[in-house]
């Protein structure tokens, strides 16, 4: 099995490639091809044509969750891929806000609606059970919150009938390669907590040994705490690398960095590595 991993859409970006807040990692298997996210807007598109990469072969896209910073570049990915399926969470389509302490409301959510999409191809494949793309590659459908520590964080609402209420983001998912060496898993924010997601794939897969994780980890706000167990939980499944992106913020990328020197990576848009 070989497994090549490309950040197209990222917040910080190799030499020559283009930095935008959010994520796109395209996830390629042997012959199958998986988008997870398309970042916050035409930097995915822009940076795969720095790379060569033809957007046309994709097989599957995956959304992680319905935030604008890893959809708002859906239509013009889809202008290049033409009909194509995107797996998800019916949760998606809520009317998501952030409301920062003190601050007002903000819309976060898929700035685009349905009817826009699928007139330009996308055939949604809503469901909160894992999807198996393939014998090898799976979701993680939705995300039991297990663990006791991680939170997915309190500024985060949906709005119904006009009124918010706390979003527990049901619709947060991440990707699963099943491999040899153990899991490879591919994370949009882990809004639902990064240990949770892992512990989830676990658990679908019935595979223990995490070879690799990679993508946003949502411990930008992790107190130090919640940082300790995430670092002495992970460091038990044995993981071998490990890149992060996007929401895991400085702090916590420094602590990550130190606990796992020799595996630790920063994840920018431009990388590209492979696996297996």
């Amino acid at each position: 099995m070989s497994i090549r991993i490309t950040t197209l859409s990222e917040n910080t970006a190799n030499f020559g490639f283009i930095a935008e807040w959010g994520l796109s990692i395209l996830v390629e298997v042997d012959n199958l091809r998986v988008l997870l996210d398309t970042g916050l807007g035409f930097s995915a598109v822009y940076n795969a044509q720095l790379l060569g990469l033809d957007l046309s072969g994709l097989d599957t896209i995956v959304i992680s969750h319905g935030h604008t910073d890893h959809t708002g570049g859906l239509k013009d990915v889809l202008t290049r891929t033409g009909a194509v399926d995107i797996v998800a969470h019916p949760a998606i389509w809520d009317a998501k806000y952030a409301v920062p302490e003190n601050s007002r409301e903000r819309y976060i959510g898929i700035p685009f609606n349905r009817d826009q999409l699928e007139g330009l191809g996308a055939r949604f494949r809503l469901t909160k059970e894992p999807v198996w793309i393939s014998d090898h590659v799976v979701t993680s459908g939705e995300i039991p919150l297990s663990t006791g520590y991680e939170e997915v964080g309190r500024k985060f609402y949906a709005k119904e009938n006009g009124k918010l209420r706390p979003d527990l983001m049901p619709d947060d998912l991440a990707l699963g390669v099943k491999t040899d060496l153990g899991l490879v898993i591919i994370l949009g924010c882990a809004h639902r907590g990064m240990m949770n997601t892992i512990c989830h794939f676990q658990d679908i897969t019935g595979e223990e040994r995490v070879y690799c994780a990679v993508g946003g980890t949502h411990l930008i706000d992790a107190s130090q705490e919640r940082l300790a167990q995430t670092v002495a939980d992970l460091g038990k499944t044995g993981i071998q690398r490990l890149g992060v992106s996007h929401c895991t913020g400085f702090q916590a990328s420094a602590y990550l960095a130190e606990k796992f020197p020799d595996i630790f990576f920063l994840n920018h848009a431009g990388n590209q590595f492979a696996l297996c």
